[in-house]
């Protein structure tokens, strides 16, 4: 066998098998990315998407073994389906607050009073679409102060979310997700706490999964992962709207990443283009790139080795 036809040997006994290159690309064994596939994301549904989650948090200086991170579905109006999305845990966040030395405690949550509500309607399930009612106890709504120094004086940051605004729905639906029915007061606490730090630290942190878990996927937030072009198309290095999402990029910043990438793919300078990206970039936008960096280079070789 080849050196080139090894490389693109699949890792056995694995439910989501990935390339043997590809896994050395992101410094992973085979025994690690089965621990991530089996263990960490079990629910994961796409190579791309554990792949990503894995860049996002080297990216961040995370421990990825942690899941500090989520594999997110979320509803695709256009496509009239879920896809997969990755998106920073609450811990992650609290994580991020309390780096920069200023995260100065949270007081314990305010809720609301309770109310009992019956939903009911067609919903994308893993048997398919069907007719559901259930009914829920929920608080109306959550409250969280967070608290950052700001020049040495402790400020208090309050965010207050509700509940009917915040739950997450079933496959395009009205339908309350299993994990919103089954504890709904510890859902909406993460949301408020998200919410809140989110206030208190806005040039650190962004929304979490458990605010975008079964949200729709909306036309102006940027896709962070390409889907795999056709057998013959030339690949697509612009994100689309109908791909997965983490987090929003100005126009410039895409733009300027683009024609890196389209360079790095002329040239092949991947290592080059790579360490450009870790100097130039950082969190969220940094992950974007060297996930997009990543996807280019696989396509480049793929198609290469297919000639």
């Amino acid at each position: 066998m080849s050196k080139s036809t090894q490389s693109l040997t699949a890792v056995p006994a694995c439910r989501l098998a990935i390339g043997q290159q590809a896994l050395a690309e992101l410094g992973l064994d085979p025994a690690t990315w089965q621990v991530l596939v089996e263990s960490i994301f079990p629910a994961a549904k796409t190579v791309e998407g554990v792949q990503l989650a894995v860049r996002y948090c080297q990216a961040r200086g995370l421990d990825v073994m942690k899941r500090p991170i989520h594999i997110v579905p979320m509803w695709n109006r256009t496509l009239g389906r879920e896809v997969e999305t990755v998106w920073p845990g609450i811990a992650e966040v609290q994580t991020t607050a309390a780096r920069t030395g200023q995260w100065a405690g949270m007081d314990p949550a305010r809720f609301g009073p309770e109310g009992e509500r019956t939903f009911a309607g067609r919903a994308k399930t893993d048997d398919g679409w069907q007719e559901l009612q259930i009914t829920v106890t929920f608080p109306a709504w959550c409250e969280v102060t967070v608290y950052r120094l700001v020049g040495g004086v402790r400020c208090p940051f309050t965010e207050t979310v509700f509940w009917e605004e915040s739950y997450s729905r079933m496959g395009g639906g009205e339908v309350p997700t299993a994990m919103w029915v089954k504890r709904p007061r510890g859902q909406l606490l993460k949301c408020a706490k998200a919410a809140s730090l989110r206030a208190a630290f806005p040039e650190e942190t962004g929304y979490t999964a458990e605010e975008m878990a079964g949200k729709p996927i909306d036309g102006e937030l940027v896709a962070l992962t390409a889907a795999v072009p056709a057998p013959g198309a030339p690949p697509r290095l612009t994100p689309a709207p109908d791909i997965p999402v983490v987090a929003q990029i100005d126009e410039a910043t895409l733009s300027q990443i683009e024609g890196l990438i389209v360079r790095a793919t002329k040239s092949r300078a991947w290592a080059s283009a790579q360490d450009y990206f870790k100097g130039r970039y950082q969190g969220e936008v940094l992950a974007y790139a060297l996930a997009e960096l990543d996807r280019a280079q696989q396509e480049t070789q793929a198609s290469a080795q297919a000639a």
